[in-house]
């Protein structure tokens, strides 16, 4: 089974015989993969009425388990990205009634995050959509050969942990 990539390979190695294109055969095809994950998360996310952003910090709210809710400083921990970025997005959420901002018991001064029922059911309905649209991008994988894919992608992350 050929690709476009094994073509701009092999027009590669005609023109560069004298080079290891192994990273261009594997690379090429994580960037193709990319392009489509992308607009499969932004498909799945639409369907449920919310976008990337949003779905990131409501994520890390439901990841954090009864009862959803996490410091702004936890939440930049869990999304990278600056306060500055955390506060408009807690502002807009809160204004769209998904999350609220509640005193932290432990910090006079401090304030938690927490999920609102509606945001729980929003980012259940957007994570099942996305698992949903990820699941279609690998149809001719079994599940052996996605715990193979899994572990080989972990190997290669691994420097950058």
């Amino acid at each position: 089974m050929r690709d476009e990539v094994d073509d701009l390979v092999e027009a590669w190695a005609r023109e560069r015989a004298d080079l290891d294109l192994t990273p261009v055969e594997v690379f090429s095809r994580i960037g193709r993969l990319s392009r489509h994950l992308d607009l499969a998360r932004k498909g799945a996310f639409a369907a449920s009425g919310v976008e990337s952003w949003e779905f990131d910090v409501l994520a890390a709210l439901r990841r954090a388990g009864d009862p959803y809710e996490l410091s702004p400083g936890r939440l930049l921990r869990e999304t990278l990205v600056t306060s500055g970025t955390m506060t408009n997005r807690v502002d807009r959420l809160t204004t769209r009634g998904l999350v609220e901002r509640l005193p932290d018991p432990n910090d006079r001064r401090g304030v938690l995050v927490r999920l609102t029922p509606e945001g729980k059911s929003t980012v259940d309905a957007a994570f099942e959509a996305l698992l949903d649209a990820e699941r279609a991008l690998m149809p001719d994988l079994d599940a052996e050969d996605r715990e193979q894919l899994a572990t080989l992608l972990r190997r290669l992350l691994e420097p950058f942990s």
